[in-house]
């Protein structure tokens, strides 16, 4: 499914870290996830050439906020809030948590390549 993998792991007793660098046909794939004793944070990003295709995150993030909220309150200042990023990150849409499973079936679904080892 991916060529031209780079994985790096990062790992300290208090977190562990996957980066991943991947070629999904004519897609850069990159996929982070931060994992500690309270959190699970993921970034799964597709490039088509420097455009985002399809951006999966959990981060805080303003706009996000703004979306599911109206309105940013203090109370939800770095609140983790799912959502997915399209058209080079100018549209974006509340999800719920996604896995990095989950995100490999909908980047099979919504950007079929064929078979990429070819």
């Amino acid at each position: 499914m991916f060529a031209h993998v780079v994985a790096e792991i990062d790992t300290t007793p208090a977190r562990a870290i996957l980066r991943i660098q991947a070629q999904y046909g004519p897609y850069r794939v990159f996929i982070t996830e931060l994992i500690d004793a309270h959190t699970r944070k993921y970034r799964y990003y597709v490039l088509h050439g420097n455009n985002v295709e399809v951006g999966f995150d959990n981060s805080p993030d303003p706009r996000a906020l703004r979306l599911k909220y109206g309105r940013i309150r203090e109370t939800h200042v770095g609140e983790p809030i799912p959502r997915l990023h399209l058209v080079n990150k100018t549209h974006l849409e509340l999800t719920e948590e996604i896995s990095f499973t989950a995100f490999i079936d909908w980047l099979q679904q919504h950007l079929p390549i064929g078979d990429a080892s070819k």
